[in-house]
């Protein structure tokens, strides 16, 4: 009897590698992994996916390699445009080639870090194809969105070299804030193959005329570190646009790339359309065999401090470990904290080490320069914040140094990932405490990721404001119909559940600006046609709407130029000259309150304020080591709730003491004797007196934005208790009230109910009472006002002044509550100061959480726990992270109190 014929081996790589690629691939010593071969069988079935895979996997390779291959097999034939007619102001309609529409959407003009577009518009005809001429084969095909523009331009850099390597006849282009306006222009006229762009752009793009036929080709949209994205109104903003394009171009299919994803199924279900009311989500695909990391918190052999975010006392160790390695990113939380490191680090810098400085408001040549020489090996460190948080690959960085707690464990673990782009072997990482409550975050962070768990936040329900951009920007392109749009935006995943009633008031602003308002003609911005159709209301409509796209609201930012100094060198005589390099952009409020003379460190360098010329601030350089450092708004995050519970764990469990550094095991040790440390459901009170005041600190940690909405709503609570409250300061772990009133006697005498202090219904009428009054519901309806377009930022040749916007929004939100309280402004304004600066679902949660569990300690002074929140008092009136030795004396003295 013969043998059994046995079926043939496949190669998988070979059924779905062209040979090109597989000898790509052996040349340089590797295989497809498995998760890489996946999305090209996910491709080849039309799936959209979600890929999850570590730093070092492979994964931005794997998001190409489909549109690699389809293009490798059908190479482009670029040829003229096609004809077109466009309808003129008057109604006639004119044949003729689009040889300018760039030129009409996109005159000259500053570029803008903010919006990431700089760029005005004028009014663009209508393009409609006539199908004659010579039709275009090419086109489109893969759009590759990013959070960063450093991470774009970095993407393309690395797809150049399996591009040229095989010879693929493949155009790669970015397209961001900082891409020159011509070759934008080109963009949209001769389309790359593939795109390297960011939400703002493709917000911009689908705002044009020609979007139909920009996007008609594309076949494929490739979202990296979808998480970072889809957890702000970015990406919100992104999902919007997404909806356009599923419109545009139907059989478009989604790829996206994340290393850190807590709830896999919700994200997936931002890569497709939502239809008809069902849940669709992308097919996930995970890749497995990493090396885990290695991370360790740095056990300090000087004084760990109490308090402080500077982490002064561990320089001279980082410096070492520094020395030690080929290649290290510190990263720190605060563009502040970036500064003043880099000028310490400096100044020890003996060894005349190769370190530079990267953050967000730095000059975009810097930014580039310092990315280069990382690429190019040449750097021994980088000092940066959350602007190389994400993706950017250097395969030469061997350790990872994070200044401070990481308050997340995915953020900590996107830092981590930044080290040793090598899949087989481990990441090191190095976390340096700056006090030691930080070193309780860091050991439970470095547990957290031993477990690979993750804490990134769930998918966002859509923000009013960003559909109210979003609308107008599809009136800057072609008219649409309400039905139509509705039931577009829908298929968005953040707006699935958008009712209708919601939708038309959204457009009724837009067109309107509401009932309060419809009187007022510069806030009707669209209007409808005979036909129901909605198209812009004039040309300066559009032009605004281009200059100011985009839902990154910062304070007013003034460019630093970098001159010499005034004659005789003390900055204060004699002319100064125009021009001078780029530094950077700062935030108007630091400048505001200098004076010429002044000195303070930016970009790196001491530099002397010499002059402010409308949005131009003039600096020389100086010398002067009590330099004051900028307090940026932006880059302060809070701590995650994941890693809150388990530091309430960790305390909660005496045995787990063991494994801290002896310095803080001794801390804890003189609380639990002295007063007490709180379990982990509880919530422990302390009163004390101290400097002829009495104090109330309690312990929640519940992240500094609750605590900061604690801490007003507790002060009004004590007001009508009559306690005589004078003010309260909040961190990451407690809050602290103090006043005249001696709270351990109310307590005491039955004159103060702790439980009913901390009662849930302050959430109510108490919250409502405070909000009315508060001017951080005008800050936040100021924001949701700009991003939903009614009140401009950015105008053509001017920038808007600060105070003008304030006033603007200022006036229309007193108006609105009298006229209106409902408008579609006030409700985005209520669902972000909710969600965001007030952190109320995390607040509401913790009071449930101790209702019935609130223990009080009364002492005769204050505890070792209460120590770091007592030194937040006076900190927020000295500049950036310096405080940290301006209060080194009044902390020695608190300390003392707590050990005696």
């Amino acid at each position: 009897m013969p043998p059994r014929a046995q079926p043939a081996v496949v190669d998988p790589a070979a059924a779905l590698l062209p040979d090109r690629f597989q000898k790509w691939f052996a040349a340089r010593g590797w295989s497809p992994r498995a998760h890489q071969l996946a999305l090209l069988e996910k491709a080849r079935d039309n799936r959209s996916a979600l890929l999850i895979a570590p730093t070092g996997a492979g994964k931005t390779l794997a998001g190409f390699l489909p549109t690699l291959v389809e293009l490798s097999a059908a190479p482009l034939v670029r040829s003229p445009l096609p004809l077109w007619e466009r309808s003129t102001p008057e109604g006639r309609r004119v044949r003729s080639e689009p040889q300018a529409p760039e030129a009409m959407a996109y005159p000259p003009s500053q570029p803008s870090l903010a919006s990431g577009e700089g760029a005005a518009g004028r009014a663009t005809p209508a393009l409609v194809s006539t199908g004659r001429g010579v039709k275009r084969t090419g086109g489109l095909h893969t759009l590759y969105i990013s959070p960063l523009k450093a991470l774009a331009v970095d993407i393309a850099r690395n797809l150049e070299t399996p591009i040229a390597e095989m010879s693929l006849p493949v155009k790669v282009e970015t397209r961001t804030g900082d891409t020159p306006l011509s070759r934008r222009q080109r963009q949209r006229r001769y389309p790359p193959d593939i795109l390297l762009t960011t939400p703002e752009q493709v917000a911009l793009l689908l705002a044009s005329d020609d979007a139909p036929y920009l996007f008609g080709s594309l076949k494929r949209i490739v979202l990296d570190e979808l998480h970072a994205l889809v957890t702000s109104k970015r990406g919100d903003l992104l999902s919007l646009g997404l909806s356009r394009l599923w419109r545009l171009a139907p059989d478009l299919r989604a790829i996206g790339l994340s290393a850190t994803v807590a709830e896999p199924e919700e994200l997936a279900r931002f890569l497709v359309p939502q239809v008809g009311g069902t849940s669709a989500a992308a097919d996930i695909v995970v890749a497995g065999g990493a090396a885990p990391p290695v991370v360790e918190m740095l056990d300090t052999s000087e004084r760990l401090p109490w308090a402080g975010h500077s982490a002064r006392h561990a320089l001279g160790e980082v410096y070492e470990l520094i020395k030690a390695n080929t290649t290290t990113l510190v990263f720190v939380n605060t563009r502040s904290q970036a500064e003043m490191l880099f000028q310490d680090l400096w100044r020890m810098n003996d060894d005349g080490l190769a370190v530079a400085l990267h953050h967000g408001s730095l000059d975009v040549a810097q930014r580039r320069k310092v990315e280069d020489a990382m690429a190019a090996g040449k750097l021994r460190a980088v000092v940066c914040t959350s602007s190389l948080d994400l993706g950017v690959d250097w395969g030469d960085v061997d350790l990872v140094i994070n200044i401070g707690a990481p308050k997340g464990a995915s953020r900590l673990m996107q830092r981590i990932g930044r080290a040793n782009h090598r899949f087989d072997e481990p990441s090191r990482a190095v976390l340096v405490p700056a006090n030691r409550f930080e070193v309780l975050e860091c050991s439970v962070a470095i547990d957290a990721i031993a477990e690979n768990a993750q804490d990134t936040p769930p998918l966002r329900t859509g923000a009013l404001d960003v559909l109210a951009q979003h609308v107008l920007g599809r009136a800057c392109g072609e008219p649409f119909l309400s039905d139509e749009l509705y039931d577009e935006v829908r298929t968005a995943a953040p707006y699935t559940s958008l009712s209708r009633a919601d939708f038309d008031d959204v457009v009724d602003f837009v067109a309107t600006g509401g009932y309060a308002l419809k009187t007022y003609e510069r806030f009707a911005r669209i209007k409808q046609d005979k036909q129901g159709h909605w198209r812009v209301a004039n040309p300066a409509v559009r032009q605004t709407y281009r200059l100011n796209v985009g839902t990154i609201v910062q304070d007013p930012m003034l460019k630093v130029r970098l001159v010499r100094s005034r004659a005789g060198g003390s900055g204060l005589t004699g002319a100064i000259a125009r021009g001078g390099r780029m530094l950077g952009e700062i935030e108007e409020d630091f400048i505001d309150g200098l004076v010429v003379g002044d000195t303070f460190v930016f970009a790196g360098e001491v530099v002397r304020y010499e002059a402010l010329t409308e949005d131009q601030v003039y600096v020389s350089r100086a010398h002067d080591r009590d330099a004051k450092v900028p307090s940026y708004m932006g880059g302060k995050f809070p701590l995650s709730t994941y890693l809150a519970e388990r530091v309430r764990k960790l305390l909660d469990s005496g045995r787990a003491w063991g494994a801290l550094p002896e310095q803080v095991r001794d801390w804890l040790v003189l609380q639990r004797e002295f007063s007490r440390v709180p379990a982990l459901r509880e919530l422990l009170v302390e009163t004390f007196p101290r400097a002829n005041k009495h104090y109330l600190v309690c312990y929640p940690f519940e992240g500094r934005l609750a605590h900061q909405t604690l801490g007003m709503l507790l002060t009004r609570r004590l007001e009508r208790a009559r306690a005589r409250p004078l003010g309260f300061v909040a961190n990451e772990y407690a809050v602290a009230i103090w006043g005249l009133g001696d709270l351990s006697f109310m307590v005491r005498q039955g004159m103060l109910d702790l439980d009913a202090l901390f009662d849930p219904d302050m959430l109510g009428d108490d919250l409502e009472a405070w909000l009315a009054e508060s001017a951080l519901m005008k800050r936040t309806f100021r924001n949701c006002a700009i991003i939903s377009g009614l009140i401009a930022r950015r105008h053509t040749g001017e920038e808007k002044k600060k105070r003008q916007v304030l006033f603007s929004t200022d006036l229309v939100y007193d108006v609105l509550r009298k006229h209106q309280p409902d408008h579609v402004l006030l409700r985005a304004a209520r669902a972000d100061a909710a969600t965001g600066l007030l952190d109320l679902r995390r607040l509401s949660d913790m009071l449930a959480r101790i209702h019935g569990r609130i223990t009080h300690r009364e002492l005769d002074h204050v505890s070792p726990l209460a120590v770091p929140v007592l030194l937040e008092i006076g900190r927020e009136s000295v500049y950036g992270e310096a405080s940290d030795e301006l209060l080194a004396e009044a902390a020695d003295d608190l300390i003392r109190e707590a050990m005696s």
